[in-house]
C-alpha cells in the first residue's frame, strides 16, 4: 500500500474513532475499544501532536499497568516537545505528584508548566505562580517570579483563554 493511501486509512481511522469516543456505548465494546485505541496509536505514532496528546491522558488515565502509563507519558512528552500546552500542563502535575519509582520534581514541574504558559494553556501560570510563591524541595520561593505569572494567570482569565 502508497505511504499516501496508508497516512489517509489512518486519518480516516483516527477521525471515526475520536468521533466514537463520545459515545458511551462505543466505549463499553472491548472490540470496539481495542480498534479505537489502535487507531488513536496509529495516528500518534505518525507523529501528529494533537493524537500524541490525546492518546497519551488516555493512556495515563485508563491504562492498565505501568507499561501503559510509561507509555502515556512517553506520548505526552512528544506531544509537549511539539507545542501542546495540555500535556505540557499534565506533564507538569505528573512530575510535582511523583509516583512510587520518582520523587517530586518541582524544578521539573516547573519547566514543563512553563512550556504550557508558552502554549497559552490557561492554568498553567496560575500554578506557577503558586509554585513560585510557596516554594517546594529543589525550589525556593520567589515573590518576585509568583507576582509576575499571577498577573499573567489574570490577564490569560480576563483575556477569555
Amino acid at each position: 500500500m502508497s505511504r499516501w493511501l496508508w497516512q489517509l486509512r489512518a486519518r480516516l481511522g483516527y477521525w471515526l474513532a475520536r468521533r466514537l469516543f463520545h459515545w458511551p456505548a462505543a466505549l463499553q465494546q472491548p472490540r470496539l475499544w481495542q480498534w479505537m485505541q489502535g487507531q488513536y496509536g496509529r495516528m500518534a505514532n505518525l507523529g501528529d501532536t494533537k493524537a500524541q496528546s490525546f492518546y497519551g491522558h488516555i493512556l495515563l488515565f485508563r491504562g492498565q499497568g505501568l507499561g501503559a502509563r510509561e507509555e502515556g507519558l512517553r506520548l505526552l512528552r512528544l506531544a509537549a516537545n511539539g507545542g501542546d500546552g495540555k500535556a505540557a500542563y499534565q506533564l507538569g502535575v505528573q512530575a510535582l505528584q511523583g509516583d512510587t519509582r520518582q520523587a517530586p520534581d518541582a524544578p521539573q514541574a516547573l519547566r514543563w508548566w512553563e512550556m504550557a504558559v508558552a502554549a497559552g494553556h490557561p492554568l498553567a501560570a496560575s500554578r506557577v505562580s503558586q509554585l513560585y510563591r510557596e516554594g517546594a524541595p529543589g525550589l525556593e520561593p520567589d515573590q518576585h517570579m509568583a507576582e509576575r505569572y499571577a498577573a499573567l494567570a489574570g490577564g490569560t482569565i480576563h483575556s477569555g483563554h
